[in-house]
């Protein structure tokens, strides 16, 4: 059965986009919660997993049917290729913001309020602000703008370190607090992750509009 490519590509290029802006908010719930010690954004989080699951396995499905039937090639395959992956990614990053959103409604049930260090408050704005960059570069096929993505991954591989080495300090200072600890390295390690994945979608997008693989470049 044949099916019209152009619009099959439209399709997936909305939905795609789609699933970015609905993954985004739930970083930008994530990054609320966590700085604000804000529970209900983080319960938001929580209950928008399902929509984000839902979101890949039609995208994917669709995908699967464009290179069955539409026969793309080039630009279309490449695009479609990269459906398929930056899909993937975006719920990866949902997941990893629900992971957060579970530790600040943990925190809620605590005697003690969790102090954010300001490199953990810094870590997570620069994720949200790289992630808000790749959704821009991938509407607009930008590959320079994915190239500045690349480079504020640098950044926040920086700040971890320093949120590592502060919870290791806290923990050495009070044993008491080894569970606050524990939890701000977690909480580090999974924005850490999301700029990871973050930069893997910009050297997608660099592979949809240059066909270049830059993923083991400088």
């Amino acid at each position: 059965m044949a099916i019209d490519l152009k619009t099959e590509i439209v399709h997936l290029r909305r939905g795609l986009l789609a699933m970015g802006a609905a993954t985004e908010q739930r970083l930008e719930f994530a990054v609320r919660a966590l700085l604000e010690q804000d529970v209900a954004a983080a319960a938001a989080v929580k209950a928008g997993d399902n929509e984000i699951d839902a979101m890949e396995v039609d995208l994917e499905t669709q995908c699967m049917k464009v290179l069955a039937l539409g026969a793309p090639v080039a630009h279309d395959l490449r695009f479609v290729l990269s459906v398929v992956r930056i899909s993937a990614d975006f719920e990866r990053i949902a997941d990893l913001s629900r992971g957060i959103a579970k530790k600040v409604i943990r925190w809620s049930d605590s005697s003690r309020p969790v102090e954010v260090p300001g490199a953990l408050a810094d870590m997570a704005e620069a994720a949200k602000t790289m992630l808000a960059d790749v959704l821009a570069a991938l509407s607009d096929e930008d590959p320079e703008l994915c190239r500045e993505v690349r480079r504020a991954d640098r950044r926040v591989d920086d700040l971890n370190k320093e949120v590592v080495a502060g919870a290791r300090q806290l923990i050495q200072d009070d044993v008491s607090r080894t569970a606050e600890g524990i939890d701000l390295m977690q909480i580090a390690q999974r924005l850490e992750r999301i700029a990871d994945i973050t930069t893997n979608i910009a050297e997608d997008v660099i592979f949809l509009v240059e066909g270049r693989v830059v993923r083991h470049e400088g």
